[in-house]
């Protein structure tokens, strides 16, 4: 009896030695105590994906994968101590967009190999150095070590085997332009170059999507690395057979990754709650602010608004600044009217668009505020500078009598969409059925590559007025009337 069970544990032992599954399934009671092991054909593919580039088949690997499904553990705590048993000469050098995510798998790591489940199998192959051996950098006997920074971190001075990336964005600020060049640009000046030797050594990278612009859309054409993509739901359409021959096992259309995981409740559930960030993040296809940051089947058409329960309107204005002139293409001044009823529901009600000289601006103004009637608060983008305060000033003015202020926008553009577009995704927006109609959906569908954005600019901001009730730079005059 005893000698079986030694044999068993010999064969237990080598094949955690050879396979970085087997690895992480025995080696799953120390890193995560407590919790069961899930299995699945999901962290086969990933540990063989690995195993490959650790044994030479690939170079650079791009893993993308919905989050908790066992990526951190398998690539950023287990693939190092792994490596170390047959190469503890190995040196690792890990970045996550947070110093402390990256601590804290490199002390989980550590952890491990000091545990006395690895030291009884492998203890003797090597051992942690007592003089380099903090949380962000420790070393062994046999010169391997493992470095872990932050995506923006210092690295000068250092280089390693293995680069490995994992979650390299933050995904709350994946939405800015800046925060995503910030992430490129460590990777491109940095990053990308640490090999100890460009011609043998390897590069990982490990995440969701998160934006269309993300790192991950420059690696498989900009960088050449090899791509193993596990979407939580299966796309034929967009599945692919990697350099190791791997192809999703999946056949039917929505099938999900590890219903063991994440079952069909779940994930109705997080679509439900996270919408098309959900289709982003764990199906691997984010989505273009281009053509679905709107999307016209969230508009319903209706023929007239309802007869009682109205909160609030306003007509926003956003004037062109020059006037049209033959042969040029020049922006529209437009003006969109939105009410608020008490049951959440919002209505773009009228659409003004047109090329006028600033008389006609003018004109066209002060017409459609007597139309509205008073009870329509009127607001209108306030241009930088002096010449915008003047502008401002003179209509105010002109609209004497009428609730009438200037709004000086904040964030991008496309940050002022988004609350709309909730909304509307939400069903909670409607549009009354009028000639503009066409026109003004058209844009909405293809901004911000739109050629003209204004309309969506002037609904954008009647909605945050009827929604929030804003009243900056407000200042109303109610003489003559």
């Amino acid at each position: 009896m005893m000698q079986h069970a030694s044999e068993w544990h010999s064969v237990k032992r080598a094949l955690a030695e050879r396979r970085l599954y087997k690895f992480l399934e025995q080696a799953w009671a120390v890193v995560e105590p407590g919790s069961m092991f899930v299995s699945g054909w999901h962290v086969g593919a990933v540990c063989d994906h690995l195993e490959a580039v650790v044994q030479g088949g690939i170079r650079n690997l791009l893993i993308l994968i919905p989050p908790r499904h066992t990526k951190s553990l398998a690539a950023s705590v287990c693939l190092n101590p792994w490596t170390w048993i047959a190469d503890p000469g190995a040196r690792f050098m890990y970045a996550s967009y947070s110093a402390g995510l990256s601590v804290e798998h490199a002390v989980l790591s550590r952890r491990l190999i000091e545990s006395e489940w690895y030291r009884e199998r492998w203890g003797g192959r090597y051992a942690l150095t007592t003089d380099q051996n903090v949380k962000t950098h420790y070393e062994n006997t046999k010169r391997g070590y493992r470095i872990s920074t932050s995506v923006g971190g210092t690295v000068t001075g250092h280089g390693a085997d293995y680069l490995i990336l994992d979650d390299p964005h933050n995904l709350n600020d994946i939405h800015s332009e800046a925060s995503r060049s910030a992430v490129y640009n460590f990777y491109t000046r940095v990053w990308h170059s640490r090999l100890n030797d460009p011609r043998t050594g390897c590069r990982i990278c490990i995440m969701q999507r998160g934006h269309q612009d993300d790192l991950a859309s420059h690696m498989q054409e900009a960088f050449g690395y090899e791509v193993l993509m596990l979407p939580t739901e299966y796309d034929p359409k967009r599945s692919t057979v990697t350099a190791l021959g791997f192809r999703d096992p999946r056949t039917e259309p929505g099938e999900l990754l590890c219903p063991e995981r994440k079952g069909r409740e779940e994930v109705a559930e997080e679509k439900r709650v996270r919408g098309r960030i959900f289709e982003t993040q764990d199906n691997q296809n984010p989505q273009p602010d281009d053509g679905v940051l709107f999307r016209r089947e969230w508009f319903k058409v209706v023929e007239a608004l309802p007869v009682q329960g109205r909160v609030a309107s306003t007509r926003f204005w956003d004037c062109a600044a020059t006037e049209a002139e033959p042969g040029k293409d020049p922006d529209y001044t437009v003006g969109v009217r939105v009410s608020r009823f008490a049951d959440g529901m919002v209505y773009v009600e009228d659409v003004v668009r047109g090329r006028w000289s600033p008389h006609g601006v003018d004109q066209i103004i002060t017409q459609s505020a007597q139309l509205d009637g008073r009870a329509v608060r009127v607001r209108e983008e306030q241009e930088p500078g002096a010449s915008g305060k003047s502008v401002i000033a003179a209509r105010t003015r002109l609209l004497a009598g009428f609730d009438y202020a200037g709004v000086i926008p904040s964030g991008s553009k496309v940050t002022r969409w988004r609350p709309l577009a909730a909304q509307a995704e939400a069903g909670n927006v409607c549009v009354v059925r009028g000639p503009w109609n066409q026109a003004f959906l058209e844009e909405l569908m293809v901004v911000p590559q739109a050629k003209h954005d204004d309309q969506a600019d002037a609904v954008a901001g009647a909605f945050e007025a009827v929604v929030t009730r804003r009243k900056q730079a407000r200042l109303v005059v109610t003489t003559g009337g």
